[in-house]
């Protein structure tokens, strides 16, 4: 490569990494300004945006409502998924890899939107409409497939060796499932585990469809109460919100990166 081409090249990287990092910045520095606007403005720092936030009841009330969605879903979502891995993984019956390629094509094709009308008539069927179980439900039914595909790989590279082995000591059913393989399999379920939690936690569509009453909203539809009543955004609200919005999924992100890394290869840590 020339050392014009080099230039070039360096250039446009440049240039995209400051595209993408001016929301980032935007997002760090619009909280703490005095005058908060839609362009950065580096002023003397303040907590005003944040104690404004505090005085809003509801919108901290969400917060608790996301976890409550987020971290059931996450639980959900890998323990069954891993379950249903597992018996995929270790069984060999008609229609295995149909029933394989049947996940991959409904977690690659079927997404909430499309399938929002069903999902919100068959909640109100079963009466799950403006309940937090209804939403955990969707969302557990929605990555499943996604976290069954993912955690067969996994499962598919523990050496059966050691299950036979934890047989032959006397281990069996769910002890040998619970003290020999999910171990083993950690880094998969952490891998499904955040890729479950920030979809979850950003998600807007699902709750604002099921859920109706202020008390049960999660913070990624409280944010929308943070605007006038004839629409217009209260900036310095909405950035200091979506700062602490944007915390948890930072925090869970960073320890399972430092309790698992990225030096693993499936089923065993590298």
């Amino acid at each position: 490569m020339s050392k014009a081409a080099r230039i070039v090249l360096v250039l446009f990287l440049a240039l995209v990494t400051i595209w993408f990092a001016l929301p980032l910045l935007w997002l760090i520095v619009t909280p703490f300004s005095k005058a908060p606007s839609l362009g950065i403005s580096l002023t003397a720092p303040t907590l005003h945006n944040f104690a404004e936030v505090m005085k809003a009841r509801s919108a901290l009330l969400a917060f608790k409502n996301s976890v409550i969605i987020s971290a059931g879903s996450v639980v959900l979502v890998v323990l069954l998924a891993s379950l249903a891995s597992y018996a995929l993984s270790r069984s060999n019956f008609a229609g295995k890899e149909l029933i394989i390629t049947m996940l991959l094509i409904f977690s690659s094709m079927v997404t909430g939107v499309a399938a929002m009308v069903p999902i919100y008539a068959l909640c109100q069927k079963l009466r799950l409409i403006d309940s937090l179980l209804g939403v955990v439900l969707v969302f557990s039914a929605g990555f499943l497939p996604t976290a069954i595909f993912i955690l067969k790989d996994f499962i598919d590279r523990v050496p059966r060796a050691y299950e036979e082995a934890a047989l032959v000591d006397g281990s069996k059913g769910t002890d040998l499932f619970g003290r020999i393989v999910f171990p083993l399999i950690g880094p998969g379920a952490a891998v499904v585990a955040v890729l479950c939690f920030v979809n979850i936690w950003s998600n807007f569509l699902v709750p604002f469809i099921l859920i109706r009453s202020n008390s049960k909203i999660p913070s990624s539809v409280a944010i929308y109460q943070f605007f006038t009543e004839v629409g217009i955004p209260r900036i310095g609200l909405i950035s200091a919100y979506s700062l602490l919005y944007a915390l948890p999924v930072l925090v869970v992100y960073f320890w399972v990166s430092r309790k698992y890394g990225f030096g693993f290869f499936g089923g065993l840590k590298g």
